[in-house]
């Protein structure tokens, strides 16, 4: 068998060396250590290649949960609300007060909280309308009261 002056030279650098200077006696383990790294360092260190094809939704991989909040306010500034997940109830008609309404929906967005607050303030005005027309009515009653005393 003949060997290459130029090529022992180079099997002689490429393998480890350990500290007594001598060559590792099993060379199957240089090659194990070195494919890692040549696997590890392959996929990641290249670009991502464009796949044909359908592509995977991520959708798939993360679980969505479903929940529905349904909040219903009334002209008189009542405010209920039902909560769904998925097809399952998990509350209906809660009654809820008009300042929770209003704090969450600024707590969410301002694109909910402005017509809201719009809602709101309609009914506070309704309400404040009917306070004084119930006082007027109330004054009335007081007066016809003291006229029967009299």
């Amino acid at each position: 068998m003949t060997v290459d002056a130029g090529s022992a030279t180079q099997e002689r650098d490429d393998n480890p060396v350990n500290r007594e200077g001598e060559h590792p006696a099993e060379p199957e383990q240089q090659t194990q250590q070195e494919q890692p790294e040549q696997s590890d360092r392959s996929p990641q260190a290249e670009p991502a290649k464009p796949t044909r094809g359908r592509t995977k939704s991520s959708a798939r991989k993360t679980r969505a949960v479903v929940l529905t909040l349904t909040v219903t306010g009334t002209a008189d500034g009542e405010w209920q609300a039902e909560l769904k997940h998925g097809s399952k109830w998990v509350a209906k008609g809660l009654d809820i007060p008009a300042s929770a309404v209003s704090r969450a929906a600024k707590e969410l967005h301002e694109e909910l909280s402005a017509p809201i607050d719009e809602v709101i303030n309609e009914a506070r005005e309704q309400q404040q309308a009917k306070v004084a027309q119930l006082e007027a009515e109330l004054e009335q009653a007081k007066q016809a009261l003291a006229e029967l005393q009299s």
